[in-house]
């Protein structure tokens, strides 16, 4: 990194640079990002130095008070060291980009739908855990409790590069809440998880292949919160995507607002195509599927979170259901790591 932010200071330097306004902008956020980097590390080698030499000087003069109150500082420089690293697992070319989630709620009814509402805070949780922004674009809420589907947007650093690692069907095995007779029942919801990168990449759209539908914006328990027709629903015909967008005011925005999901979706489309021809031709392909799960969530009889990749399992499930998700997802990139 710091190899390559003196060649971007060394370009930035150039009389001709500004001569085109967007390759100096996109030269200068990108030298702006590695210099923050490079910073980050030379603040944490600072600190790690400093903890040494403490530490020395109170063991040597054997300084209990000192060596308790190095514990908290070492402790947070050892969470900063552990997220660093995290980031140095990202090197997928959209891994910086903003995530757009659709949770799916499987087979099962109420139960199902529930479960897909609880993952779909989860998710909300752990993004407000770490500062980012969260926008829903669409929701269909369940029969009785929970959601059929939703899609949501969450923005900040890095958020696809962490949060691929919740792709595919999450099992849920847990006493019912609505079943009278207190029997344990096992749901499923599948996550989609892709990258937003319609600043970033172009994708050639024919409109002849899009239906439009537009809707009256509902809000909780079916109600109408918009005499106008605000909702926009869009169908790719070719391949049977469709994107809804309600939460904007206007039908104007809506539609630019699904249209560029749609595009992400048609992106990453193409995208798992050929992964799908290369695990094809390494002999590793298989159907993505609801038989295909990632991730089992039991509550009872016991509680264990379990990463059926990685084999990363705790039993603190009330954390991971309230957000707590690093250490599953640095699990899941350091497997990706070894495996690649």
């Amino acid at each position: 990194m710091r190899a390559q932010a003196a060649e971007l200071h060394e370009r930035s330097a150039a009389q001709d640079l500004w001569e085109n306004p967007d390759q100096a902008q996109s030269l200068m956020q990108e030298l702006a990002v590695l210099q923050g980097e490079v910073d980050a590390w030379d603040q944490l080698i600072r600190q790690t130095d400093e903890l040494n030499e403490l530490y020395e000087l109170a063991s040597s003069e054997q300084d209990e008070a000192m060596l308790a109150d190095l514990e908290p500082e070492t402790e947070a420089v050892a969470a900063k060291l552990a997220e660093m690293r995290l980031r140095t697992l990202m090197s997928g070319p959209h891994d910086s980009a903003d995530a757009i989630m659709t949770i799916y709620s499987g087979a099962g009814g109420t139960e199902s739908q529930d479960w897909a509402s609880i993952l779909m805070r989860m998710y909300l949780r752990w993004a407000e855990r770490r500062g980012f922004t969260t926008e829903i674009l669409e929701e269909t809420e369940g029969d009785q409790a929970g959601i059929k589907e939703v899609t949501f947007e969450i923005r900040g650093k890095n958020v696809y590069g962490n949060l691929r690692s919740e792709r595919g069907v999450h099992r849920l095995v847990r006493i019912s809440p609505f079943d009278n007779a207190k029997r344990r029942h096992t749901s499923f919801a599948l996550v989609e998880v892709i990258p937003d990168v319609t600043d970033e990449v172009t994708v050639e759209l024919n409109m002849d292949d899009v239906r439009v539908d537009v809707f009256h914006a509902s809000g909780h328990g079916g109600q109408n919160v918009q005499k106008n027709s605000t909702a926009v629903r869009l169908t790719h015909l070719p391949t049977g995507i469709v994107v809804s967008c309600q939460n904007e005011r206007s039908q104007l925005q809506n539609r630019e607002r699904a249209m560029a999901v749609l595009k992400a979706r048609l992106y990453s489309l193409g995208l798992a195509r050929q992964e799908e021809e290369q695990a094809k031709l390494r002999g590793e392909f298989i159907t993505p599927g609801w038989g295909n799960q990632i991730r089992s969530y039991v509550l009872q009889p016991y509680r264990m979170v379990k990463d059926l990749r990685s084999d990363y399992e705790t039993g603190n499930t009330t954390a991971v259901l309230d957000g707590d998700l690093d250490e599953i997802i640095s699990s899941y990139l350091q497997y990706m790591v070894g495996k690649n």
